[in-house]
């Protein structure tokens, strides 16, 4: 190499270029044997002949530069499945309320669809195409950090941005790369793009990797991220499960992305058992705080592997996906599903092959149940309410608003039934004739839509007593009334004291006086401690419940002072 003449090096440093997407001057004057300045230079001439292109520390191939829009819609192809799912799954771990880091990358793009119910989240990116996506959602702000323009016309690059990340508070950082390996890391080809990213991961308290197959043992031009710098990896599953195991082996949680189920794998775990858990909801955050209760919850216990899934709020779906756990060969099974119909022919399924089955919140005939004792509940809301009517109005309501959810079926119903109880033991009988029965549809959409259907045809002014189903209807029945300007007709009780509604408590003077707490993010444990037992042969209640308190404005930050350290 050190005989080559200046011509014939540089030739080669072209060939080594057209064979990989970077490289730095450090590795370029150990391979040809010469001098970091003798490469500069030779970087220098080649880019005055178009021949290559200078980034701080190294070059890429000009051709990378050149293409342009077609080269992000190119890798926006790569693997687009894969990383639909993996951004699909990663979107999870967001929360109404926080401020979140998203990159210009294809993958973290795509979590943005899954984003949409969401809400107040605080989002910063470098990404053109991301900001302008984000755009749509609701309640969000957008901050984009400046830089200059990439000729790919999709990223914002270089340390213009730094300061203003500098000045920031952030939960989450949502990366991926252009190649990842155990001992370089996250990697990008771009140096300017890289240094950009080893800022957000130093900014934001904890950092997700999104890491389609594709990636993996794959090394670009620049590292921006240790394996030690990430908190949480998510991937597909061709990912090789040798370079799984080493993630896990270095202390960090590896979630392998399927079309159906997850499954995540907590470090150094020997599995014993496999416990398959079907979520009622992923965009609820009572579902999302079932959810990532349990996943904690299981990480205690290292005999322990949990697959999770998604019943998206379709009994049908909960069938197919009840096929997909036993061909998984679950140990046992934890359901939490809205439809009441399909409860027999679910655990015929599970029974069929000796899988013990827990039911969560909705029974299951021949199930152990867990959740709410419904009736309870629902008589500690009315109570509450009824003080609230007594205080404001003396004891007097002109209609009755009965959010409910018939779905649901018998046992739910038992948690509106409490409630009416509640609510008469103090203001005496409510006669029928003022009480309207809405059906909720388990959304603050469906809830806001029914509310202000029923507003037009109650005279303004009424008093109007709200009980409901869950905190999405509270929470769309104060939407409606809100937009009608009617705000001073209602008095509204909840049912979960979920996020949203322990956030609009803070806001003070609110027409929602309060809500049950269900406390989801304690299922987890008790959901673990009753499936232990049953794995372990050891005998267990038939029903047990949850602990349930009142949430109002003078006790949220007693019972939930920890709501903006959320986990």
């Amino acid at each position: 190499m050190k005989n080559l003449t200046t011509y014939e090096r540089r030739q080669m440093i072209v060939r080594i270029l057209e064979e990989q997407s970077g490289i730095k001057v450090t590795e370029l004057a150990e391979q040809l044997n010469v001098s970091e300045g003798t490469i500069r230079n030779d970087l220098s001439a080649l880019e005055e002949e178009n021949q290559i292109m200078r980034v701080r520390g190294g070059a890429v191939p000009r051709s990378q530069r050149a293409a342009g829009g077609q080269q992000y819609e190119e890798r926006a192809r790569i693997n687009a499945d894969a990383k639909e799912l993996i951004a699909r799954w990663a979107t999870n771990m967001v929360e109404d309320g926080d401020t979140i880091i998203l990159d210009a990358s294809t993958t973290v793009l795509s979590m943005v669809d899954s984003l949409q119910n969401r809400r107040e989240l605080t989002i910063i990116t470098n990404g053109l195409e991301t900001a302008r996506r984000l755009s749509s959602l609701r309640d969000c702000t957008v901050i984009v950090l400046g830089g200059i323009l990439r000729r790919d016309g999709s990223t914002l690059a270089s340390l213009l941005g730094a300061p203003m990340l500098e000045n920031l508070h952030v939960r989450t950082a949502f990366m991926s790369c252009a190649g990842f390996s155990v001992t370089s890391g996250l990697t990008e080809s771009d140096v300017a793009q890289s240094e950009l990213k080893a800022l957000m991961v130093k900014t934001a308290q904890r950092v997700v990797a999104l890491v389609d197959s594709s990636k993996f043992e794959r090394v670009a031009l620049s590292s921006f991220a240790k394996l030690s710098d990430i908190h949480h990896l998510f991937t597909d599953g061709t990912a090789p499960q040798d370079l799984v195991d080493q993630v896990r082996s270095a202390g960090i949680p590896v979630t392998v992305c399927g079309d159906q189920t997850t499954t995540t794998y907590t470090p150094d775990q020997q599995t014993r058992y496999r416990i398959g858990f079907a979520n009622l909801t992923e965009d609820i955050p009572f579902g999302r705080d079932v959810r990532r209760g349990l996943e904690l919850a299981a990480r205690r216990h290292q005999e322990l592997e949990l697959l999770v899934a998604d019943n998206r709020l379709s009994g049908e779906l909960a069938l197919t996906l009840a096929d997909h756990f036993i061909a998984q060969n679950v140990d046992l099974m934890i359901e939490f599903q809205i439809d009441e119909m399909v409860g027999s022919q679910l655990n015929y399924k599970f029974s069929q092959k000796r899988i013990p089955l827990i039911a969560v919140d909705i029974p299951i005939v021949g199930a152990t149940f867990f959740g709410v004792d419904n009736y309870k509940t629902g008589y500690i809301a009315g109570v509450e309410l009824g003080k609230a009517v007594q205080q404001e109005w003396g004891g007097l309501i002109d209609a009755l608003i009965v959010m409910e959810h018939p779905r649901a079926g018998a046992l739910t119903a038992n948690r509106i039934q409490g409630q009416l109880d509640g609510l008469e033991s103090m203001i005496g009988p409510v006669g029928e004739d003022r009480v309207f029965h809405l059906d909720c549809g388990n959304t603050s959409e469906v809830s806001e839509h029914q509310m202000a259907r029923i507003l037009d045809e109650i005279p303004r002014g009424s008093r109007i007593a709200v009980i409901c189903f869950n905190d999405d209807a509270a929470i769309g029945t104060l939407e409606a009334t809100s937009k009608a300007f009617r705000l001073a007709d209602v008095l509204i009780v909840g049912q979960g004291a979920d996020r949203r509604l322990r956030d609009e408590l803070r806001r003070g003077n609110s027409r929602i006086i309060g809500s049950t707490a269900f406390h989801p993010e304690r299922y987890g444990e008790r959901l673990i401690e009753i499936a232990l037992k049953i794995l372990h042969g050891e005998p267990v209640p038939p029903a047990a419940y949850i602990d349930h308190t009142f949430i109002s404005a003078k006790n949220v930050d007693l019972y939930y002072p920890d709501d903006n350290g959320r986990y």
